[in-house]
């Protein structure tokens, strides 16, 4: 009976388990989106889907906004790298604090697009990116669903540290 008792408590749950899920979800969405955009579009392509919003298969060799892009290589070990430090740092810290909602849908966030950046470079050498937001001949960096989750996954961690601050 006890162990029911504690399983509809409503103390916070410890488990890495619902994290680890949300960034394999994103990693899947992430993968799934990259390898059908890649064997739909050839490198450059681009599809108009709205007035400000285009379908464009491009790589990134660099980090965010093409940071480092026209090296010479090296900066994909250095990325991959970081991500796989970044993912083992987020593990760890899901696993220290699996109770703090917010805290944590911001990491599980930010690990699956972590990942899933990094198994592009380590499998392909760059990142596959296709969203493509423009307006008035201004183009928005090329991104993918990794990066979407990374983003949100910061916004959330700043509004989770916000909320902390003001209690």
């Amino acid at each position: 009976m006890a162990a029911n008792r504690n399983r509809f408590s409503s103390t916070p749950s410890t488990s890495l388990a619902p994290w680890l899920g949300i960034a394999t979800i994103i990693i899947l969405l992430d993968q799934v989106s990259k390898i059908t955009i890649a064997k739909t579009f050839a490198y450059g392509q681009a599809k108009a889907i709205t007035s400000f919003f285009n379908l464009t298969l491009v790589y990134n060799k660099g980090a965010a906004f093409s940071f480092l892009a026209t090296e010479s290589g090296w900066q994909r070990y250095l990325f991959t790298a970081l991500g796989i430090a970044a993912a083992l740092m987020i593990v760890f810290l899901l696993k220290r604090h699996a109770g703090q909602r917010l805290f944590c849908w911001a990491l599980a966030l930010i690990l699956g697009g972590a990942i899933g950046n990094v198994i592009d470079r380590m499998l392909y050498g760059h990142v596959i990116d296709f969203l493509d937001f423009h307006t008035t001949g201004w183009h928005f960096p090329a991104f993918n669903v990794a990066d979407s989750a990374i983003c949100v996954g910061a916004a959330l961690f700043i509004l989770d540290e916000l909320r902390r601050v003001n209690r």
